[in-house]
Order: C-alpha cells, then structure tokens, then sequence
C-alpha cells in the first residue's frame, strides 16, 4: 500500500509557472513508474505526464510536451511536475498515480494508487 500526497497548487495568470509535487509513503519498494494526470469539470481524466522511478524513461502528452517537465528527487520517492508557460486550458485538479508495473505510461488503468489532487487554476 503506497500513500500519495500532491501539492504545490495554486491559483496563477497564465505565462506563469508552478512547481507540483507528490511524495509517496509506505511500501514503496516495487513502486516502478509515477504519474501526472489532470482532470477539469465535465471532462474525463488525462494522463499528462509519467516516469519511471530508475530515471530512465519519461512521458508527455502532446499538449503539454515542452513546457512540463517531470523529475524526481535521490531517494525515488517524491516527484515534480513542473509547468511553464501556463495557459487557461491547463486549468484542473491534477493527480498524482503510482504502480509497480514495469513499461508504464500514460493510461489511468497502468496505476495502483492515487493522491488526492492539487487544483491549479489559470485566469488570463
């Protein structure tokens, strides 16, 4: 069982950046890959950014590819999202997701575990 806690959220203009982060407690032992998706009202959950935890392999989603970026500190158990160049359309609860399955990606049925969410609101 892995425990996730996201923060860094907050309310920004867009052209500003944020610095999301989510530290995983627990067993965290087989934790393999970590994720970022974000879902705003009415829309479906989208995986926006994922990794795994041997630093390796990264992944984003075309409409964010270039300006998020994510990393993760020395001990593989907390992850960054950060995000430049913001604009109102990334506006949404964003999520952090853990699994301990090898070749993740960014589908929300890859993840075992998920945090509560962080809101980052963009206003023009």
């Amino acid at each position: 069982q892995v425990q996730l806690v996201e923060s860094g959220g907050g309310s920004v203009q867009a052209g500003g950046s944020l610095r999301l982060s989510c530290a995983a407690s627990g067993y965290t032992y087989t934790l393999n890959c970590m994720g970022w998706f974000r879902q705003a009202p009415g829309k479906e959950r989208e995986g926006v950014a994922a990794m795994s935890t041997d630093g390796r392999t990264t992944y984003y989603s075309t409409s964010v590819k270039g300006r998020f970026t994510v990393s993760q500190d020395s001990a593989h158990n907390t992850v960054y999202l950060q995000i430049n160049s913001l604009k109102p359309e990334d506006t949404a609860m964003y999520y952090c997701a853990e699994t301990n399955r090898y070749g993740c990606g960014l589908s929300t049925y890859d993840y075992n575990s998920w945090g509560q969410g962080t809101q980052v609101t963009v206003s023009s």
